[in-house]
């Protein structure tokens, strides 16, 4: 299982920290992604990061704000997230993939995080 959280009310300009911990398995040789939903919408590609952290992408409008990193000793992946925006507000779900290099797809991911609630206020 994947277990998200750092989420969290924030005012825009602020930080947070989200992180994914597995349990019961390891995503070591598993790409890890971050998406991003809010209701009505569907489910956004935010980052992804590949098994060994020597190769991570980013959607567009949070490039150069969010950082993508990981720990396999840790069996962690976190999400460091700057210059928060309103238009950042969504549940971030965490996800580990079918690959070991990551995807931007939410197909190619087989195991999925409950999600942790960001919210920023303008």
């Amino acid at each position: 299982q994947l277990q998200a959280s750092g989420g969290g009310s924030v005012q825009a300009g602020g930080s947070l920290r989200l992180s994914c911990a597995a349990s019961g398995r390891t995503f070591s040789n598993n790409g890890v992604g971050w998406f991003r939903q809010t209701p009505g919408k569907e489910r956004e590609f935010v980052a992804t990061i590949s098994w060994n952290g020597g190769y991570s992408w980013y959607v567009d409008s949070v490039k150069g704000r969010f950082t993508i990193s990981r720990d396999n000793a840790k069996n962690t992946v976190s999400l460091q997230i700057n210059s928060l925006k309103p238009e950042d507000t969504a549940v971030y779900y965490c996800a580990s993939s079918y690959s070991s290099s990551g995807a931007s797809s939410s197909r190619m991911y087989r195991y999925w995080g409950q999600g942790t609630q960001v919210t920023v206020s303008s």
